[in-house]
Order: structure tokens, then sequence, then C-alpha cells
């Protein structure tokens, strides 16, 4: 498994999932395994390849921490063909990610991922026409009601696109609500970076909203231009990608909810 992607440098960057993506290599490997598997080991799951276990790719083992996690690890690989295809894999990358580059510095992509805060999607608003307001508003505002009441953070919300300053106390008491364990970091993260929220990845994070209605909330404005002037084939074909990264991540973040 290790020859399928080239060696993580030291210094690889804080999106864990680009510190594993930037280094997939082309043309595609031939399946080399029979079928993969699941096998209990100290302090989670490890995934087999004819038993086998796989490992990052540096070398380190590869440890999963829930059952159910490590079933769908398995399922990608089961489900390669002739060729194996890394991209097809979220979750692997995803395990690759964690032991590449979280592990060792949760806090760092944590507050990578709280720089969002900062400048969040929800944060600018639309100024017209009147029904993307109000669209923006239902699908945001019930979120940034969610962060005042229960996580103490109080955001400012603007007009346009010109940067408005956050009040710090909020982006402290939105990043104390964020995960420890450096698989849901990860996940966060990514959901973080294809959003283009932190608030709605800490809402997903929490159960406030499902996936669905997180991934829909993300592209309220992307949507609404769909029904405007119709479907942009290339646009779309990158939204159908990110959002196999985005379900994989959502399904971590959902194995680690809280309560």
């Amino acid at each position: 498994m290790r020859e399928l992607f080239d060696d993580i440098p030291e210094q690889a960057p804080l999106d864990p999932q680009e510190a594993v993506r930037r280094h997939i290599r082309t043309p595609k490997r031939k399946r080399f395994y029979t079928s993969a598997g699941v096998a209990e080991a100290d302090g989670g799951f490890s995934i087999t390849l004819d038993g086998k276990q796989i490992r990052s790719p540096s070398g380190k083992p590869i440890m999963v921490p829930t059952r159910a996690i490590a079933d769908a690890v398995a399922a990608e690989w089961n489900a390669q063909g002739e060729t194996i295809d890394p991209v097809t894999m979220p979750l692997t990358r995803l395990a690759n990610s964690v032991v590449e580059g979280v592990i060792d510095r949760v806090d760092e992509v944590a507050d990578d991922a709280a720089k969002f805060l900062g400048s969040d999607l929800l944060f600018y608003r639309a100024g017209h026409p009147e029904t993307l307001v109000a669209r923006e508003a239902q699908h945001w505002d019930p979120i940034l009601f969610w962060a005042a009441e229960t996580l103490g953070a109080h955001f400012v919300m603007a007009e346009g696109v010109m940067h408005v300053g956050q009040p710090e106390p909020a982006i402290k008491a939105a990043r104390a609500a964020f995960p420890t364990d450096p698989w849901p970091v990860a996940a966060l993260h990514v959901v973080t970076t294809l959003t283009g929220s932190a608030l709605l990845a800490l809402a997903l994070a929490h159960g406030v909203r499902d996936e669905d209605e997180i991934w829909a909330a993300a592209h309220v404005d992307e949507d609404w231009n769909i029904e405007k002037w119709g479907v942009d084939e290339e646009v779309a074909a990158r939204r159908a990608a990110r959002q196999v990264d985005f379900k994989a991540a959502a399904g971590v973040l959902r194995e680690f909810r809280p309560g």
C-alpha cells in the first residue's frame, strides 16, 4: 500500500488531506490483494490486506478508532477493481492524513481550521435580491443562533464582501467547542476547508444539522445561481468530487459526536 503514495515531507501542510492528496502518484497501481479485512488491535482496529496491516505513506501502522470507520475503510479497498484509485478512497486518505499530519500536532491543525472563524462564510450576506437574502438567513441564521446561545459565541454579520473583524471572545468560545481527538479534528478541518465555514463544521460535529443540511448551507449562493443560470458541468464535477471527501469526514464526525 505504501507504493501508492510518495513519502510525505517532514513539513507537511497543515491541511491534513492535502498532506496526503498532493503525493498521490499516477499511473494507478494494479490491485495486489484478494480482500481487505478488519482486525482488533490495541487501541482500536487495523485494516488488513490479505491479513497484512496497511501502513501510511511513511510506513507508520494505521490504527482506526472505531469498528464502523474500520469497516468503511476496508470497504473502500474491497471496492477497488483491477487498479487502485486513491481518489475513490476518502476514508483511507483521511486515515493516512491522521497518521501523517495530525496525531503529533492536533492543536495546530485545529487552530488552522479556527482561522476561518475570523472570516466565516456565514458572516457575509447578500444585500439583494430578497430571495437570496431570505435563503441565506434560512440556512445560516439557526447555526449562528446556536453558536451564540449554546457556545456563547456572538459574531458580527456584514453585507457584501468587505472584511469585518470578529470579537476575540466569540472566536475563543467557538474554538473551545472544537474536538480534541486527532480523528475528529482532521475531519473537522476537512469539512471546514470544503465548506469555507468552521461554524458549519462545528454544527455538523455537534449534531446541530445533518450532513445534507450542512452541504446545502455551504452552497446556498451556488445553488441560487444554478437556479437562475443553469448548471456548469465543470463546476458540478468539482463539487461532486469535493462531496466525496465531505461525506467521509462527516461520517467520522458522526462517530465522535458528543452525547
